[in-house]
């Protein structure tokens, strides 16, 4: 559950006192704003909003509501109590105001420079027990250290009948370390209405700052509007100024502020800003900067300013600008210069070059336009041509057509001035009646199978003022069959162009490929500006990371047994804290427990005068996390009374305000203390991190008993698993020779080799991917089980009504009989409504038992005795689609029908997030529950499908998962595991996690991947082996662990004429060196008693 937390400075407000800031010249309402520059006649002035969502569009995005309730009012929800907006479609809502300060904020602080007058309009209105108009003001809140002023700026008499228009203005002279615009002002239970809000400045279209006469294309040179448009390159950066305190007391070479590039671990980090827009062909640039460094750094470094440029194809080129040998002692002036022969896609600049662990201090950054041409050309390199001919309409429509629809092009403005975002033309699909239609082109004989290939396109539609998704598509004619590959979505409006940006890799051999853009409602035209598809690079992986310093099972919490009262707690929100002492009997359901009496004191943290579900205790933890780092959350929490039943409760992260981050939930009440458990990773450099515990409705009150936070040892771990695995997966085994040449065996060598674990490892599969040879080799060799992505489940068995296609999961399962591959069958019903195709949502009562008791009797029957299992009714902890509509025995009647008509298949419940701890409707005690229910109803269930889609995993919060769901003695299943790492070396340690404790869980029956190959996976950064088929890190850990799970011996032959050994279950092949010579035999170690003899004859 995250929710977004307002700061926690503005969730108090005191008097409005305290040393007062300059004062603008304000305005009244009626005042004409003042001329503040002239501009030549070519020039354009406009008005520029520097508000984000001033309509609410977007919701309450970067919008905080003051301590007290907000929303946003859409027409499809309900207007509030009748009222329609001003303008749009939408409108906020402030409600449940305790206070007349209460309100809407939105810090402004990076959007705002000193010397410009800025023109501020807001619609307001209001609603409640109001019987004259009451006062509505706009304000400013300054945050100078510890001191906040406070600025009115305009004010307003509203009512509830109409909207009313506010204007003001302001002008800062000195500016402020935060900045934060809100509006507020009537009395407590009176409702606030806002439309429209924007502050303006006057802006000239094309002007950029000016250096000495000479226009500066760079923005913000000076970082006056702190980072903003700058971007680190995968470091850290932030502004030091004169309000936050200088690095080291260096001052700036000019101005009152500059930038500091910091957590260097490359010497080719540091920071960028794209200039793509403000250069052009054949124009000669002079570039400065002033640089220095600072750290663990003796004498002089290199500092460089660099271009990145990107071509359309994919390619990227790097070209060195200007450098200079840079020191600790002073600023130095880095100068180059530059010329571009042809416009590559992108182009960024950016300052590198120092080792990794010096910070690079940055100042005064200018490229100008030279009067001289400069000798130094930059050309743009293009390694091919893009595989889409015309992909931008400079040649016409020429190689383009309609998708079901007409195609147009357009020259710079059209469609109410849309200006094409590249270049000088863009098209439009129009008259569509269909989602399908749009503006597509034939790629056959440009495109391989086998190949990864990107693609990049720009979009935006016309005719709706509403949001609505673009695709693109592939429609590919395969041998036998044609299919539609999803290759990038987004969602659309007709306010600005979007890109679309994916991915595509094709196995099987085709005779057809078309890409096309579509996806609108009928009516709405596709705007589309260039469409770039290339072979995708080949990106060179991460390393992997440094962890140190780490003090592994160290609580990073200050006072979490509350000693010293409320010492490193605060309230998030305006909510109050207090420590109390538990009563014995409260406590003794968690004193059971002996891992816990070492920590529980029976102090706790009481959460009371709670607003807001996110108000609770909270710590910031920011200076003692380390990145890549897996960090272990338990607590002990109750809730008060108030609401009814139970109320969800969870650990949360709040990283950079920004972030929120899941560590752990559980449903609880008033009756008892209920343990929370999770977990969570960083995989970036926050500035701030503030764990807090939250969740029970307004009123409710909070208790926090025993809050920890501490990295996992995972490597002591796996030692203790390494016994584990030893005891669960192998046996001792007596092989004894006989024959006439046995006598004479004493003392010669034996060798063991086994050449397969018995254990079920297994992966999903795709028809079209048994295509590619690579996959399907890579697939037989390293799985013994296999389950169908998609194939089997009912939407694509049957997905028009009485129209059965059992093609795919035929071929799919004879290519599995054939390397002797068992498979599980997935799944004959699935509960999530969203699943659901629409012919069988559109069913009712008998008509819908009849299509349910036709899809048994027409899978298990046509496949009866070849699938060893079946998931009959897929998460049904998380959907009730058929409970719903027919009843709560529907589920148990599925079991007892499916096992009927195939009483081999072994029958499985199978639900996701059971393991983890991070979702309340998923439980193991919950899961645990609905089995019995179901057994309870006469269902036959054989198994326990766990689907392992998981993140940052800690063993032992999965092996509590399954010790629970173990007490009902059926087998657990892994049955869709995958873990999600951008770097591949944490996705193999994570995976590595989840193998272990798996494997040595006496419970659990067998493994199954939800994939292995990129691009063909449910989760991004999931895959084991890359596209072009290189094993990476990850897929090297899997097959390092089965490696591991195999048992090597060698030794001699004893007095008896035996072997003995310990060996893991499975195939062996045995060597023996006889007088007459050597003599090999298999035998198979299983599982079903704990010594195993081996009788071999010789």
């Amino acid at each position: 559950m995250r929710r977004r937390c307002g700061w926690l400075s503005s969730l108090f407000h005191p008097r409005r006192a305290g040393r007062a800031l300059p004062q603008p010249d304000p305005q009244g309402p009626d005042s004409e704003p003042k001329a503040v520059d002239k501009h030549s006649a070519s020039d354009e002035v406009v008005m520029e909003n520097i508000l984000s969502n001033s309509d609410f569009s977007e919701d309450l995005h970067l919008w905080q509501p003051n301590s007290c309730h907000a929303f946003v009012a859409v027409e499809g929800s309900g207007y509030h109590y009748g009222v329609r907006p001003h303008s749009g479609s939408t409108y906020a809502v402030l409600t449940h105001r305790t206070q007349s300060w209460q309100g809407l904020e939105q810090d402004i602080t990076e959007k705002v420079t000193l010397g410009t007058e800025y023109f501020v309009a807001a619609y307001v209105r209001v609603h409640g027990e109001v019987h004259e108009p009451i006062g509505v003001q706009i304000t400013l809140k300054l945050e100078e250290g510890s001191s906040t002023n406070y600025l009115s700026i305009a004010r307003i008499l509203a009512s509830q009948e109409r909207w009313e228009k506010m204007e003001g203005s302001f002008n800062l002279t000195t500016l402020p370390r935060r900045l934060v615009f809100y509006l507020e002002g009537p009395p407590p239970g009176v409702d606030l209405l806002i439309d429209s809000v924007t502050i303006s400045y006057k802006k000239t279209e094309g002007s950029a700052s000016s250096i000495g006469g000479t226009e500066n294309i760079i923005l913000n040179y000076d970082f006056s509007k702190g980072l903003h448009p700058w971007n680190p390159i995968c470091c850290h950066a932030y502004v030091a100024s004169q309000w936050s305190g200088f690095l080291d007391g260096i001052r700036g070479n000019s101005g009152e502020n500059y930038a500091v590039v910091s957590k260097r671990t490359e010497h080719w980090q540091g920071l960028e800003q794209d200039i793509t827009n403000q250069v052009s062909i054949g124009t000669a640039y002079v570039v400065s900067a002033f640089v220095r460094v600072d750290g663990n750094v003796q004498g002089q470094v290199e500092v460089k300013g660099t271009l990145r440029l990107q071509n359309a194809d994919g390619s990227t080129h790097y070209n060195p600008v200007g450098s200079v040998v840079a020191s600790k002692e002073k600023w130095n002036k880095l100068e180059g210069s530059f010329s571009l022969t042809n416009m590559p896609k992108n182009v960024v600049f950016y300052l590198e070059g120092p080792p990794a662990g010096v910070d690079l201090v940055i100042d005064s950054v200018t490229i100008t336009c030279s009067r001289h041409k400069q000798s130094k050309e930059v050309k743009v390199p293009s390694r091919a041509e893009t595989i889409i001919k015309n992909p931008h309409f400079e040649d016409g429509l020429k190689n383009w057509s309609g998708r079901g629809c007409n195609i147009c092009r357009h020259e710079f403005t059209a469609y109410g001035n849309v200006r094409p975002l590249n270049g000088s033309y863009f098209a439009s699909a129009t008259g569509r009646v269909h989602n399908w239609n749009g503006i597509q082109q034939e790629i056959t004989g440009r495109v391989q199978r086998k190949v990864l290939y990107e693609i990049s396109s720009a979009v935006r539609i016309f005719g709706s003022a509403n949001d609505t998704e673009v695709r693109a598509t592939l429609w590919v004619q395969e041998y036998g069959r044609e299919r539609y590959v999803g290759l990038a979505k987004n969602q659309t409006s007709d306010k600005q162009w979007t890109h679309l940006k994916g991915k595509f890799l094709l196995h099987a051999p085709f005779t057809k490929a078309v890409i096309f853009i579509e996806g609108p409602p009928a009516g709405i035209d596709i705007l589309v500006d260039g469409l770039v598809l290339s072979p995708a690079r080949k990106l060179q992986a991460a390393p992997c990371p440094k962890i140190e310093n780490v003090l592994y099972g160290t609580n990073l919490l200050h006072n979490n047994a509350f000693t010293r009262g409320l010492a490193g707690w605060s309230p998030m929100g305006s909510c109050r804290l207090s420590i109390q002492t538990e009563t014995p009997h409260m406590l003794s359901s968690i004193l059971k427990d002996r891992a816990s009496q070492k920590h529980i004191s029976g102090r706790y943290i009481l959460a009371t005068n709670r607003t807001d579900v996110w108000m609770g205790p909270s710590q910031v933890i920011t200076d003692k996390l380390r990145l890549h780092v897996t960090y272990r959350v338990s607590a002990w929490v109750r809730v008060g009374s108030g609401g009814h039943g139970r109320h969800h409760v969870n650990v949360c992260l709040a990283v950079d305000n920004n972030q929120w981050v899941n560590g752990g939930q559980v449903e609880a009440d008033g009756d008892q203390w209920y343990e929370i458990n999770g977990a969570f990773k960083l995989e970036k450099q926050p500035s701030k991190v503030t764990a807090y515990v939250q969740g029970p409705p307004p009123g409710v009150d909070l208790r926090v008993m025993d809050f920890q936070i501490y990295p996992v040892d995972r490597k002591a771990r796996f030692e203790y698993l390494k016994e584990k695995t030893d005891k669960v997966r192998k046996r001792d085994v007596v092989l004894k020779f006989q024959g006439s040449n046995a006598v004479n065996l004493l003392g010669s060598s034996v060798r063991i080799q086994q050449t397969e674990n018995s254990f079920p490892f297994g992966s999903c599969i795709a028809r079209h991917n048994i295509e590619n040879e690579d996959l399907a080799e890579f697939f037989v060799k390293n799985f013994n089980w296999a389950v169908f992505e998609n194939e089997l489940k009912w939407y694509h068995t049957e997905a028009e009504q009485g129209r059965l296609n059992y093609k795919d999961s035929d071929e799919l399962l004879e290519f599995c009989e054939k390397h002797k591959i068992q498979v599980r069958g997935h799944c004959l019903f699935w509960e999530v409504e969203d699943a659901v195709q629409p012919w069988v949502r559109s069913l009712q009562g008998h008509h819908l038992m009849a299509a349910i008791q036709n899809r048994l009797q027409s899978l298990l029957s046509r496949y009866k005795g070849r699938f060893r299992h079946h998931d009959v009714n897929n998460e049904m902890l998380h959907g009730s689609f058929y409970e719903d509509r027919l009843g709560r025995d529907i589920r148990a009647y599925m079991f007892r029908e499916a096992h009927k008509l195939d009483p081999s298949a072994v029958l499985f419940v199978n639900d996701y997030n059971v393991e983890d701890g991070c979702d309340t409707k998923s439980t193991p005690e919950k899961f645990v529950e609905q089995v019995v229910d179901l057994q309870e109803r006469g269902a036959p269930v054989g198994g326990i499908g766990v689907q392992g889609h998981i993140s940052h995993p800690v063993g032992e919060i999965i092996c509590d998962s399954l010790d629970k769901l173990a007490i009902l003695g059926l087998p657990i299943w892994i049955t869709e595991l995958d873990v999600t790492a951008e770097n591949e070396h944490i996705r193999a340690d994570d995976l590595e996690v989840f193998l272990r404790e798996a494997f040595a869980h006496p419970a659990v029956g067998g493994i199954i991947l939800w994939g292995f190959w990129e691009m063909f996976m449910f989760r991004e950064h999931a895959h084991l082996v890359d596209a072009d088929g290189t094993i990476n890190e990850a897929g090297r850990r899997y097959l390092a662990l089965k490696q591991e799970w195999l048992t090597r011996t060698n030794g001699n032959v004893d007095h008896q004429g035996e072997f003995k050994f310990r060996g893991y279950h499975g195939s062996y092949t045995v060597e023996v060196d006889m007088p007459s010579g050597k003599v090999a035999r298999s035998f198979v170690v299983d599982k079903d008693s704990p010594v195993q003899v081996i009788t071999l004859n010789v």
